[in-house]
């Protein structure tokens, strides 16, 4: 939503400044609940090991976004289809999350084979 406030709104100095502060509030506001859905899921023995998977997947969409945000714009001269990328992956990220079944995952037990 802040995203696409900043997409609509007239940019000043006072909107750009208000768009940095509330992204700064809320940018990492998900770490705490996506570290604690792992650990409630899968317990407390993997968090780690999953919780560093989760991050590495994060810290690749963090890169290929950056540098597909430079390619946009070096082609373009605009980050305005990278904005609304943007827009649409959040909302898409937001409706698969609908579906998270967050009850704690039934481990099996894996006889080994002979």
């Amino acid at each position: 939503m802040v995203i696409g406030g900043f997409l609509i709104i007239p940019l000043t100095e006072a909107t750009a400044l208000l768009f940095g502060a509330l992204i700064g509030v809320i940018w990492l506001g998900t770490v705490p609940l996506t570290s604690g859905m792992v650990g409630q899921v899968f317990g407390a023995r993997y968090l780690g090991t999953l919780y560093g998977v989760v991050f590495l997947g994060h810290q690749l969409g963090a890169f290929l976004g950056a540098w597909w945000a430079g390619r946009m714009f070096e082609t373009s001269g605009s980050y305005d289809a990278v904005w609304w990328t943007s827009v649409a992956l959040g909302v898409m990220a937001a409706a698969i999350h609908v579906f998270i079944d967050d009850r704690k995952a039934e481990l099996v037990a894996v006889s080994p084979s002979a």
